[in-house]
């Protein structure tokens, strides 16, 4: 593993890709440290640190740990990348919906650009729409306890925040597509990982405060809860390996044809269905949507939303329904990435078929069934995982901060280990096809263990 991360620098193309994604997120991590400008951002981070730091974190300590603490001292980058996220829901929803979009989707790479372009503009309008409520609630004291965040308040602070906040925004989303294009990795991916990443020293701190090692009249936090959470994060990572790399392995048999004079096919190979084949996305997914109308809602003044905000927030249906969400986008995306007629299509057209049933519709039916059954699984897993951190963070269990809780297990620990496992996989499909040369000359083929 050693040898295999020196190489990196060894071959310059990917190099040059693993220095240009580095500094394409400390560009990123520069910037979520520039201050809006107009608001007293010392009080706004006292706000935050009081919140934050409560059992159970809420709306604010998620918001605060996908945006890799920007929100709590309103920088420019305070929306972080979730209104493109959002966006993209949207777009995808309305592909499956709308025939033009569904018709647009399958012309290529040409109909892939257009869709994106959409989706910039998509991500523009919402980030407008969030700014414009996030300066509405910063005006209000009483959403303060009567602190004052904005010294000079009115529709020349709202412009400019609405203007700062979209521009951090598009800012955002255009390095993502850099990362893209020219590094290693899904950009986007990456962000949101260097963000949850960059709490850790803060959720470190917070759990050295709470077991206070050198005052034990202020330990707020037994060290038996502390193992436990140790036991749990290591179970987690474990489990998070395990069902990302899961495969369901389909037997293929290729019969056997005469070309001019060779003879082709005859061997056997195998289909591999992953068991959790849209990755981390679908966390991402629900998070987002179910940050967005919980966001509008804490941000204005309305007894009703405000209600809205703490169902969507809090309690046991809070928790059912962000299970739901999450079943239904690893199906949704399931059902966009993996289409079983064409696969059942390339089988048959090679000579394929599966030992046991027909080609062609059968195919296709069966691949369909085996899929949503082992999606269920992927789907029950991640929805478990995604609800731990509420879970243990809940008075009732272990009564310790939002931000901890999502370290040792739940989404933050589920985005890291995920867009670290995509990411890995990404440099090692590198060094396997630039050094494989390398290991023959050897004298044998070495294995990763």
């Amino acid at each position: 593993m050693i040898q295999a991360f020196f190489n990196i620098f060894k071959i310059p193309d990917l190099k040059k890709k693993v220095l240009f994604t580095l500094f394409i997120i400390g560009v990123y991590r520069i910037g979520a440290f520039i201050p809006t400008p107009g608001i007293d951002g010392h009080e706004l981070s006292l706000f935050f640190e009081r919140v934050t730091q409560s059992a159970g974190g809420g709306l604010f300590g998620i918001m605060s740990m996908f945006t890799g603490g920007a929100l709590n001292n309103m920088t420019i980058f305070a929306l972080g990348i979730m209104p493109y996220i959002s966006a993209s829901i949207i777009f995808q929803l309305l592909t499956v919906v709308i025939p033009a979009l569904e018709k647009l989707s399958k012309e290529g790479e040409e109909g892939r650009r257009k869709i994106i372009q959409y989706t910039r503009y998509g991500t523009v309008v919402l980030s407008l729409i969030q700014s414009f409520f996030i300066s509405m609630w910063l005006e209000n004291p009483n959403a303060f306890q009567g602190h004052l965040i904005v010294p000079n308040p009115g529709w020349a602070f709202r412009i400019m925040t609405m203007i700062t906040l979209t521009t951090g925004t598009a800012f955002i989303m255009w390095l993502g597509e850099q990362i893209d294009e020219r590094g290693i990795g899904n950009g986007i991916s990456l962000i949101i990982t260097a963000n949850i990443i960059s709490r850790l020293p803060v959720a470190l701190y917070q759990t050295f405060i709470l077991i206070s090692p050198f005052d034990p009249a202020r330990q707020q936090m037994p060290y038996w809860k502390l193992a436990v959470l140790f036991v749990l994060m290591v179970g987690t990572v474990v489990g998070v390996i395990l069902i990302i790399q899961g495969q369901r392995k389909i037997p293929v048999q290729y019969a056997k044809r005469v070309v001019g004079r060779k003879m082709y096919g005859g061997q056997s190979t195998y289909l591999p269905l992953r068991v959790n084949q849209a990755g981390v996305i679908p966390v991402i997914f629900a998070q987002s949507v179910i940050l967005f109308p919980a966001t509008l809602a804490g941000f204005i003044a309305n007894p009703f939303l405000r209600s809205l905000a703490g169902i969507l927030q809090g309690g046991f249906w809070s928790g059912i329904l962000y299970a739901l969400l999450i079943g239904f986008f690893c199906y949704f995306y399931t059902a966009i990435t993996f289409n079983p007629v064409d696969i059942a299509e390339n089988i048959k057209k090679y000579g394929g078929f599966i030992p046991g049933v027909r080609p062609g519709k059968a195919t296709a039916e069966f691949l369909d069934f085996v899929m949503t059954r082992i999606v269920l699984s992927g789907a029950v897993f991640l929805a478990l995982i995604a609800l731990f951190p509420k879970i243990i963070s809940s008075p009732k269990v272990m009564n310790i901060p939002y931000l901890i809780a999502s370290f040792f297990g739940g989404t933050g620990l589920l985005i890291i280990v995920g867009v670290l496992l995509d990411t890995t996989k990404a440099i090692e499909s590198q060094l396997v096809m630039r050094h494989y040369d390398g290991f023959v000359k050897k004298g044998r083929i070495k294995g990763r263990r």
